[in-house]
């Protein structure tokens, strides 16, 4: 459950961020008339999003046990690439979302109202396409149907208050540490997604090594106990776990997670000035705020000496 929170969390906040962007815009442009046309957009990604799930629920039942297997599987190496893929772009354009919306706004609004609605439905629908798929192969891989499900509406709604809070200025939230941290679980919750997926595809015969276990703790972590319950459902842990599964585990958490902190821990750490050279120093030549350095002025010429007074005219001759 707090796994598929995180994941209604961080899609949720992205896809308000990006209505936020959008419904502001268009106020303080005074577009006011147009705001109509957003929520169109968002409406109708909201229901195919929901469409899809749905879509996937369908198709999955009517399938025999071997088929839902690698279907299921193979739906969640697909959901593992999409959410790994969502969480570097973002970490990516998070500086340059709001100027790349303004943009896609100005087109759109050149073009008319239906234009509009396409732009808003594009960037919510796809956030909510990703969360449909998340969210379906983690009811999958917990065999639990409410569960995942109330956790995600929970961070969803999680979500969309802190959206509001933030559009109306009345919370202030570091973005950058925020989608660090969510991105980080996101990371660690994949990983758990894309050894379910392994463990499907083995029972499916598309992978070898069903029977080969790398470890079997039923004993200590019992499924069905309170704690087997939380583990599977944040991380999807198995208490038996077969080699490969534990291999594809650390192949994805390891060099994901290494390769996601290092630039975000990067971005906090200031860079050191360098020491001015002694010249500048002294003459006062750095400027701060501008792109480049100016060279120094030279000195000032001497001022030149003052003319002499003239000299005093000669003693007329006496007669």
């Amino acid at each position: 459950m707090l796994g598929n929170f995180f994941i209604g969390l961080r899609e949720g906040l992205e896809a308000t961020l990006v209505v936020s962007i959008l419904v502001a815009y268009l106020v303080k442009t005074g577009r006011r008339d147009r705001l109509a046309a957003v929520w169109l957009g968002v409406g109708l990604a909201v229901a195919v999003s929901l469409g899809f799930g749905a879509l996937l629920s369908f198709t999955s039942a009517q399938l025999s046990f071997q088929a839902q297997e690698a279907f299921g599987g193979s739906l969640s190496i697909v959901a593992v690439g999409f959410v790994t893929w969502m969480i570097f772009w973002m970490r990516r354009a998070a500086r340059s979302l709001k100027a790349e919306l303004h943009g896609k706004i100005d087109a759109a609004l050149a073009v008319g109202s239906l234009a509009l609605a396409v732009t808003a439905g594009i960037a919510v629908g796809r956030e909510g396409l990703e969360t449909s798929l998340f969210l379906w192969t983690a009811v999958q891989a917990t065999g639990a149907t409410t569960a995942p499900l109330t956790g995600a509406a929970a961070g969803i709604a999680t979500a969309a208050a802190l959206g509001w809070l933030l559009y109306r200025r009345a919370v202030t939230l570091n973005l950058a540490r925020f989608f660090t941290w969510t991105g980080g679980a996101l990371v660690i919750v994949a990983a758990g997604v894309l050894a379910y997926g392994v463990h499907d595809l083995q029972e499916a015969g598309w992978l070898p090594g069903l029977d080969n276990l790398a470890f079997d703790v039923s004993s200590s972590v019992p499924p069905d106990s309170w704690y087997g319950t939380l583990l599977k459902g944040v991380f999807n842990f198995s208490s038996a776990s077969t080699w490969l599964q534990v291999v594809a585990w650390l192949a994805y958490a390891v060099p994901v997670m290494v390769l996601f902190l290092i630039p975000a821990r990067a971005r906090f750490v200031a860079p050191a000035a360098p020491a001015p050279s002694a010249p500048s120093a002294a003459l006062g030549a750095t400027t701060s705020g501008s792109a480049t350095n100016t060279p120094a002025p030279s000195a000032p010429a001497p001022p030149a000496p003052a003319p002499s007074a003239p000299a005093p005219p000669a003693p007329a001759p006496s007669r």
